[in-house]
């Protein structure tokens, strides 16, 4: 072969290698819906039998572990399509968005993502947030890195205490603008936002939505062992803060080096330039007193009240209204009442892509059978098998098992109080059996339930926060995965002390 021959044979090599990417989030939901799909014809479902307990002042269904129930002899396998509104695998696309209720998911998250992106098109669509955001904290760049710190303590907090969810979704989508316009990315906002409410619900010692369902469930006392669970907050936050501060740096200094550079160019191409953003305009006040006022009412919804995604949404929606009235009125940004119904068009199909992530997912859990431990389901039968195999694992292994048992499941069943309802009823009297403490098994629930949800694309809390920020999975994935390796080991560590502890 001649050297030409070869040269040329070596640069077509390269090029396949640097044409190379990450499948888009959607090739990557499909893969694994077909391997959902096999799974029916290789494991068989299984059936729990359910209680009603009290947990913490209220009734709680938790599955009887001991009467689980193989449902044939065989797995039962399952068809390519199905009728009359069952499940089949070119059924779940369809049937995981309609699936559930309005308090949750998919059909609730669904709708909430759309509304909420539409009602804060209308939010932004007025400039004025955008212009009172950098009065308060872009003035001064240098300065900008220590808010950082400041929003991920406050949004950990968030996560510790109130359990926050899909209510950072907000949050996010009034963050990455801003941050971009400092200099950073949307990964930043991301890691400020979403990432801190997660290590936050993790390490959380009060956490309504897991660490508290958890440990009334395995009859440990309310909120005991705060003070060790405190202090691995406190280590967790401070070592985010710091990685966060890190990488924001990193990213002011070479930007192109950013994986979300290229998806960022749509923020950096509508964000107003930085002189403009200096001066206030009549009328922002307005906007911005209505803005904080509607704030406070969600904060004081959720606290007081215990408003979820129907009450959220409409909140946002309605303050979405009144802003974009008040916009009209004083002419912010040129705005109409046409430019602002395009607003809202434009806000909810940002995050479209997002809300149907989130059907797909809910999709493959459905193909697996669902999350329902009375229906025949193969994720009953995992966890059973699981239950039985740790039970001959003892001591700090044991423990550590529990933890990567937690994470796995995690992708199936990404609502807290659902995987505690489901888990720990299995869990607590294990950890009787291998010798471990129930506060380490609760501790191992939470940690491995809570620090996965920073990447697995069957949390909608996630999906709607990278459709908020324009970033594909597949690209997020790529950065998080060595933080997310940090985060485990960070959380093996404190499990397995906890169990030598006797914690």
């Amino acid at each position: 072969m001649h050297t030409s021959e070869v040269e040329s044979s070596h640069d077509t090599e390269r090029s396949a290698i640097k044409t190379w990417s990450m499948p888009d989030t959607y090739l990557i939901l499909l893969g694994v819906a077909l391997l959902a799909f096999a799974l029916n014809f290789l494991i068989p479902a299984g059936t729990f039998e359910t209680v009603t307990q009290q947990v913490n002042g209220s009734e709680r269904t938790v599955i009887d572990p001991a009467t689980y129930q193989q449902v044939g002899d065989a797995p039962a396998g399952m068809s390519l399509f199905a009728e009359g509104g069952g499940i089949g695998f070119l059924n779940f696309a369809f049937e995981g968005m309609v699936s559930g209720t309005k308090w949750g998911a998919s059909i609730g998250v669904f709708a909430f993502i759309l509304l909420t992106g539409g009602a804060f098109g209308l939010i932004f669509a007025s400039g004025s947030v955008e212009r009172g955001l950098f009065q308060v904290i872009a003035r001064n760049r240098d300065a900008g890195h220590w808010y950082l710190a400041i929003l991920c303590f406050l949004f950990s907090l968030g996560g510790a205490v109130f359990g926050m969810g899909e209510e950072v979704i907000p949050f996010t989508l009034i963050l990455v603008p801003l941050l971009i316009s400092m200099g950073y990315d949307s990964i930043t906002a991301l890691l400020v936002t979403y990432v801190a409410t997660q290590v936050g619900f993790a390490t959380s010692w009060m956490n309504p939505f897991g660490v508290s369902i958890a440990q009334g469930i395995a009859g440990v006392p309310l909120m005991s062992g705060s003070i060790p669970r405190m202090a691995l907050w406190l280590i967790a936050t401070v070592g985010l803060s710091t990685y966060t501060i890190w990488y924001a740096r990193r990213v002011q200094a070479r930007p192109n080096q950013s994986l979300a550079f290229n998806s960022d160019r749509v923020f950096r191409d509508k964000t107003t330039s930085l002189g403009a953003l200096k001066t206030m305009v009549r009328g922002d006040g307005w906007v911005l007193l209505l803005f904080l006022a509607g704030i406070a009412w969600m904060i004081w919804g959720v606290v007081e009240r215990s408003y979820f995604l129907p009450e959220i949404a409409s909140q946002f929606f309605t303050m979405g209204i009144v802003i974009a009235a008040v916009a009209i009125l004083f002419g912010l940004n040129g705005l109409t009442p046409n430019k602002a119904a395009a607003a809202f068009k434009e806000g909810a199909q940002q995050l479209l892509p997002a809300a149907m992530v989130v059907a797909f997912a809910k999709g493959i859990v459905l193909l697996l059978g669902g999350d329902d431990p009375e229906g025949a389901s193969i994720l009953n039968t995992i966890l059973h098998a699981a239950g039985n195999g740790l039970s001959n694992v003892s001591g700090t292994v044991s423990a550590w098992f529990m933890l990567a048992f937690q994470t796995v499941f995690n992708f199936f069943i990404t609502s807290g109080s659902g995987q505690a309802a489901l888990t720990m009823p299995i869990m607590a009297p294990l950890a009787d059996l291998v010798g471990v403490t129930r506060q380490t098994a609760v501790l191992a629930f939470q940690l491995g339930d809570g620090l996965t949800n920073i990447i697995v694309p069957t949390s909608a809390a996630l999906m709607g926060c990278l459709g908020a920020a324009r970033l594909d999975w597949g690209v997020w994935v790529r950065f998080v995965l060595p933080l997310q390796a940090g985060l485990f080991l960070l959380a093996s560590t404190a499990v397995i002390i906890a169990a030598a502890a006797g914690f």
